[in-house]
């Protein structure tokens, strides 16, 4: 008879959604908000799709999860994949933990394929060049529940990458490159 333990038995349940994950205040750095288990809830208004995944559990990643994550942020437009830096998803679920809300993320936008990318920037002066988006580093989220300067005060508390408030668009862009900010 197999042996079961608290690691094998989380994992086993890791890819449903939970009633509620708890919020860690203590916890250093980036993660703080992060706790022993990260999950990220999301849905997309483009392709109707919802997410809500257990995707860490004590230290492992849990690669289906982060699979089934890769695939939701996928470029919509092109329907291509790359996967999402794993950092990237740990700031925007430390950043949700740290705003105590039940209210899943609206992602705008995850991996953007160069095509996209491009068209983007040639409506708007707002898309970089060379967009962390093009390498799977970056989502633009918004909640309805909670303001731009909100969102944008606990992704900078994270101090895991860049955060940039986009007030006038109603979203803020999180990334896990340099530690910087921006925005009005």
């Amino acid at each position: 008879m197999p042996a079961f333990n608290r690691r094998g038995i989380l994992k086993a349940f890791a890819a449903t959604a939970v009633a509620a994950t708890p919020t860690y205040a203590g916890a250093a750095g980036f993660l703080r908000g992060g706790g022993d288990v990260r999950r990220l809830r999301m849905y997309s208004g483009r392709t109707g799709e919802r997410l809500d995944m257990i995707y860490w559990i004590d230290g492992d990643y849990i690669k289906d999860a982060v699979k089934e994550v890769h695939h939701f942020m996928r470029d919509w437009r092109t329907d291509q994949i790359k996967s999402i830096d794993l950092r990237t998803l740990d700031i925007m679920a430390a950043a949700h933990n740290l705003m105590d809300v039940n209210e899943p993320y609206m992602l705008l936008s995850g991996y953007r394929s160069p095509q996209t990318n491009a068209m983007l920037r040639s409506r708007s002066r707002g898309v970089a060049k060379n967009s962390l988006h093009m390498k799977g580093q970056a989502a633009d989220l918004r909640l309805s529940s909670r303001s731009v300067n909100q969102m944008y005060k606990a992704a900078v508390a994270c101090q895991g990458g860049g955060v940039g408030r986009y007030s006038r668009s109603d979203f803020v862009h999180m990334d896990c490159g340099p530690v910087r900010s921006w925005g009005g």
